[in-house]
């Protein structure tokens, strides 16, 4: 729970420099934020231990709320913006996350690893998240995508992929879903 503070408090301060989240969103910030990323917890299969890749972490979320909830766990958080990249590190440093680590470089420049989980909060569209980031992916890997309103919808518009993808409720936004799921590849294609 301190780290989690930390990160509430870093937030705020670091908000009036650069525009991390909406300051509407940062006086809800426990429900907003930190509730909104660990909704994603319990959607991880018990005995997952490989890596957590959260894909363009921005503000942190839910990078940073994974790893101070999982310290156990390497976080892996994908930025490409600078002062993203700065924040980013400064607080994974201030609320002690030694196994979560920020690869500061556009996606497409990452090394291939294939990891336990994805994860992804509003950073493309399902099928350009999938050409992006299926390389990372295994059968047994776990897709957390929190995707707003527009979660069934892409889920339904979704062509070429074999997977088995579905859409959970949020927690903390009656009009959101999470599209949760693994990802067998693309069809008329063998791993």
């Amino acid at each position: 729970m301190a780290r989690l503070e930390t990160l509430v408090d870093l937030l705020a301060e670091e908000n009036q420099r650069q525009n991390l989240v909406s300051a509407a969103s940062l006086e809800a910030v426990w429900l907003r934020h930190i509730v909104d990323s660990a909704q994603l917890l319990p959607h991880v299969p018990r005995g997952t231990d490989k890596s957590w890749l959260d894909l363009g972490t921005g503000a942190g979320f839910p990078g940073l709320v994974i790893a101070a909830l999982r310290p156990e766990c390497e976080v892996l958080m994908v930025e490409s913006r600078a002062r993203r990249i700065e924040w980013l590190d400064r607080a994974r440093i201030a609320m002690g996350l030694d196994r979560a680590r920020v690869l500061g470089q556009r996606l497409e420049l990452v090394e291939t690893r294939e990891v336990g989980v994805i994860s992804a909060r509003a950073f493309a569209p399902l099928a350009r998240l999938l050409e992006l980031s299926a390389r990372f992916s295994t059968g047994d890997t776990t897709w957390l995508l929190p995707k707003g309103r527009s979660a069934q919808q892409e889920l339904e518009d979704l062509r070429n992929w074999r997977h088995v993808f579905h859409v959970e409720q949020s927690l903390t936004d009656p009009q959101a879903g999470i599209i949760v799921g693994t990802l067998a590849g693309r069809k008329g294609k063998t791993r």
